[in-house]
């Protein structure tokens, strides 16, 4: 008797979960379709991705190629069409190439170029930290002291790794203005700070012992 009442109750779950696909055919091929697109999609575009980095390496390094071999009529322009593609690898390097061979005369275009990377590319925070840090330091000759505090803010108020040495600059910044307060405040706070990078730490103890011991 319970081997029968087993048996039908086997009979009438199959029979219902029959009927319920039956029923329901169509929505359960349109969520398979939409499933199969979705990874479809998303293993399309990691292809698409990877395509596109590969196509910016290339790029990047025929431009140094061809800079090297003395062909330097097209790298500025290369460089910047690198940046402007937002690339969290390539657009950095590409903008550190032209500042540091001197590329680009214009500081206007410069920190144009900058400010894609900060406001525009999608970086890990401390490398953002890291750029708004070498954009003060291109720019520190040239700005007032609103402007540097103003630009380096980012850093000072916050526990990045590059807190010490955006101190560090500003506190420079104010020696080389021959106002010792101020910068013995900044290099004071160096000091104090749990993470700082030890080489800034040791050149600020110097500054301070030598120059702002009074």
């Amino acid at each position: 008797m319970d081997e029968e009442i087993v048996i039908i109750n086997e009979k009438t779950r199959n029979e219902k979960i029959k009927s319920f696909l039956l029923e329901n055919k169509k929505l359960l091929i349109t969520v398979i379709t939409v499933l199969i697109l979705i990874v479809l999609g998303f293993y399309s575009y990691k292809i698409y991705q990877d395509g596109q980095i590969e196509k910016l390496s290339n790029k990047y390094n025929n431009a140094i190629i061809d800079y090297n071999n003395g062909n330097k009529i097209k790298i500025v322009e290369s460089m910047e069409a690198i940046i402007r593609d937002k690339n969290s690898t390539y657009s950095p390097l590409a903008l550190y190439f032209l500042i540091d061979n001197n590329l680009i005369k214009n500081r206007k275009d410069v920190n144009e170029l900058f400010n894609i990377l900060i406001d525009k590319t999608s970086l890990e925070k401390e490398i953002k930290n890291l750029i708004i840090y070498k954009k003060a330091l291109y720019n520190a000759d040239f700005i007032n002291e609103n402007e540097l505090l103003n630009l380096l803010k980012p850093l000072t108020n916050s526990k990045s790794v590059w807190k010490s040495h955006a101190l560090y600059l500003i506190a420079e910044y104010f020696f080389s203005k021959n106002e010792k307060q101020k910068s013995k405040e900044f290099f004071n706070q160096i000091i104090s700070i749990e993470n700082a990078n030890q080489d800034i730490l040791r050149e600020t103890k110097k500054r301070l012992n030598r120059d702002l011991s009074e």
